[in-house]
């Protein structure tokens, strides 16, 4: 008797386009943290519980930044310096839908770990706060900085890339570029004619 297949969306990593990917980015979510809520429990080796959490926080920032977004949502950012100016732009990036289709339970997965986390550090900033534990505050802070980083560059991601997806077909599958142009064009020659 076969077992019954969960429908797509569900949160069953096997149904995952990308199930590496998606094991190895909950993998870094999560290890930090639980690196974090041991450490503070079972040791009092801060230094130890401090640099390893960092190094877990990075690389997370860095897995999800450059591998886990563009794989499991077809999303990437980075921040682009001017060196003439200083000056700091934003940059993002989205797949084409037409192209690559985003697969339901790898996009719940993303979206549900990019907002969680950051709620999870703060709410561990709290608790580190009520339980007088000031020496954990720089670390949660700098988590706290990474992770919400993370959730607003792809937030702004997705929202531009679906604007910009409207944006297209609308002009694209309607001819409205074309409808504009000729419009346009035609108005300037028949100016004063009429």
């Amino acid at each position: 008797m076969e077992s019954a297949q969960p429908p797509q969306g569900s949160l069953s990593w096997r149904l995952s386009s990308h199930p590496i990917t998606l094991l190895t980015f909950l993998a870094f979510r999560v290890s930090s943290l639980l690196v974090y809520l041991f450490g503070v429990l079972l040791t009092d080796n801060m230094v130890m519980i401090f640099i390893v959490t960092i190094l877990l926080l990075a690389a997370d920032f860095y897995y999800l930044k450059n591998i886990a977004g563009r794989r499991l949502v077809g999303l990437r950012w980075w921040n682009e310096v001017d060196p003439s100016t200083g000056d700091s732009r934003w940059v993002f990036e989205s797949s084409d839908p037409a192209a690559r289709a985003v697969n339901a339970t790898d996009s719940r997965f993303f979206w549900l770990a990019i907002y969680a986390q950051p709620v999870l550090w703060v709410a561990l900033a709290v608790l580190a706060l009520v339980s007088l534990k000031f020496m954990w505050l720089p670390l949660v802070a700098i988590a706290i900085t990474l992770t919400i980083t993370n959730s607003l560059a792809f937030s702004r991601c997705d929202k531009f890339s679906q604007a910009s997806n409207i944006a297209g077909s609308a002009l694209y599958s309607s001819n409205l570029a074309g409808n504009l142009a000729s419009n346009m064009f035609g108005r300037l020659f028949t100016f004063g004619r009429s």
